[in-house]
């Protein structure tokens, strides 16, 4: 492996967290709040070692593949790690350990947190909060990708291990190109419902800090009641259509920007994703409307596909406790859960498109029993899938599976009852954020002890980066030099 590539990298990466750290700087300033010498002091330290960093590996090779694995790997580390600083120094978060699980679980976007009183922190406190959970979002090294040309070529390596889904899509030739693209239908996205959220009549602060954290499919608030505090049917209604929109691959929206509207419906994961949205989300309220648990028809529809489309594309805001529904709807959430959002995506989870290819491989080996001499080819968006494409989705469920079954055992060896372990490793491997048990969307991860908060913020990372991007660093060859 090259070292000094993923060196030269690292220390970009903590330049650009360090200069976005002024933000809440200027914000903790601007309502006169005594936080801002802390977010000045982590932006010190980020410029001291991101620059020290960078100078090292000034001189570095284009990264290959197994260096893309490695910058993105540490990258989302050493990112989380520099975000907890101000809100460790700040004393908004005095534990540094409760301090990295939010800066992690932000940047992740997983939106899993340890405060128990959200409206008491400061403005910076809760911007900056949302404002890792946006840079998350598209990630931080496609923002790399956008304005660093010394990458090249070798850009798309880590554009492959970053980018959410089986197989990310180039807009342009130019990998720098398309990494722009991508992040201005993510600037203008999230414009656009801070706009619209404004409109409906919440604050600026507030509306900005929930665009951020829709778009990137985070579900951090400025509120201990989610977006259910605002009481309002038409936030609601906003929140839930861009929480829709970010679950969908930002292809398709850049398709659509540039007048081909019918993209969506051509592509066949959307279809099938707008099918599950519908489908379970009509299953929870007819489910909730039988049981009566809202006071009218227009709340059970409101509040059932809220909670469906902010399980499904893992954002994770709340306008009802679902641990109190029935059980029935518990089992479709953690079904959602495990879906997640599309390929391309913020969401996270399986996605949508694995899961349509596991299900056309399962019905080939069908086929196949019944016509041993047939010849079948998997068909995607009426194109032929290459045949190790459904291998990769294949082990790719398989290690969730093993790496979801080893975190609720290490929990429950640690004492935790078996609900809030299958819970919290749903919810932070899928990075969704709300789980089941004491972890449920009325609770947090404050009880938690150290050790089963830095088990949570790994499965966090394997999540956001998709399993085999942090796995295959385990593996001997990705460190020898070649």
């Amino acid at each position: 492996m090259q070292l000094r590539s993923v060196i030269l990298v690292l220390g970009f990466l903590l330049l650009v967290t360090a200069a976005c750290l002024l933000i809440p700087a200027a914000i903790a300033l601007l309502y006169r709040e005594g936080d801002w010498p802390a977010y000045l002091a982590a932006c010190g330290i980020g410029l001291a070692v991101g620059g020290a960093l960078f100078w090292l590996g000034r001189g570095a090779a284009e990264p290959r593949a197994r260096e893309g694995f490695a910058i993105v790997t540490f990258g989302w580390l050493c990112v989380g790690l520099l975000g907890a600083v101000p809100l460790s120094l700040s004393g908004q978060i005095p534990s540094y350990t409760d301090a990295a699980f939010e800066s992690i679980s932000g940047f992740t976007t997983t939106g899993a947190s340890i405060l128990t009183d959200i409206e008491g922190r400061s403005h910076a406190t809760l911007l900056w909060r949302a404002l890792t959970q946006w840079l998350g979002g598209m990630g931080i090294v496609v923002l790399a990708l956008a304005i660093l040309p010394l990458l090249g070529v070798g850009g798309m390596q880590l554009y492959r291990a970053e980018v959410p889904g089986p197989s990310p899509d180039r807009l342009t030739p130019r990998i720098r190109s398309t990494a722009k693209r991508l992040w201005g239908v993510y600037f203008l996205l999230t414009l656009l419902e801070a706009v619209a959220l404004m409109i409906a009549g919440i604050g600026p602060f507030d509306a900005v800090c929930h665009a951020f954290a829709t778009m990137a499919t985070g579900g951090f608030s400025t509120r201990n009641g989610s977006v259910g505090a605002f009481g309002s049917p038409a936030v609601e209604w906003i929140v839930i259509l861009f929480m829709f929109l970010a679950g969908t691959n930002f292809t398709l929206h850049y398709l659509a920007l540039t007048g081909n509207l019918r993209a969506y419906w051509r592509d066949e994961e959307f279809r099938f994703y707008a099918k599950i949205v519908l489908s379970a989300g009509l299953a929870v309220i007819l489910v909730l409307w039988r049981a009566d648990f809202f006071a009218s028809i227009g709340a059970t529809v409101r509040h059932g596909l809220f909670q469906m489309v902010s399980i499904i594309t893992t954002t994770g805001f709340g306008t009802s406790d679902y641990l109190l529904w029935p059980p029935f709807t518990h089992a479709v959430l953690l079904i959602a859960m495990a879906v997640g959002g599309c390929a391309g995506s913020t969401g996270g989870g399986i996605k949508v498109m694995r899961v349509v290819v596991l299900l056309k491989q399962g019905k080939c080996e069908m086929n196949k029993l019944l016509h041993p001499r047939g010849v079948f080819t998997l068909w995607f968006n009426e194109r032929a899938l290459p045949s190790g494409l459904a291998t990769h989705v294949l082990g790719f469920f398989l290690l969730f599976v093993l790496v979801y079954v080893a975190g609720v055992l290490v929990l429950t060896l640690g004492g935790r009852d078996l609900v809030t372990a299958v819970g919290a490793t749903a919810a932070t491997l899928g990075n969704v954020g709300p789980g089941l048990g004491e972890v449920g969307p009325a609770s947090n991860y404050a009880g938690m002890v150290d050790w089963e908060k830095w088990l949570l913020m790994f499965l966090m990372l394997i999540g956001r980066l998709e399993i085999y991007t942090v796995l295959v660093l385990l593996l001997p060859g990705a460190w020898r030099k070649s």
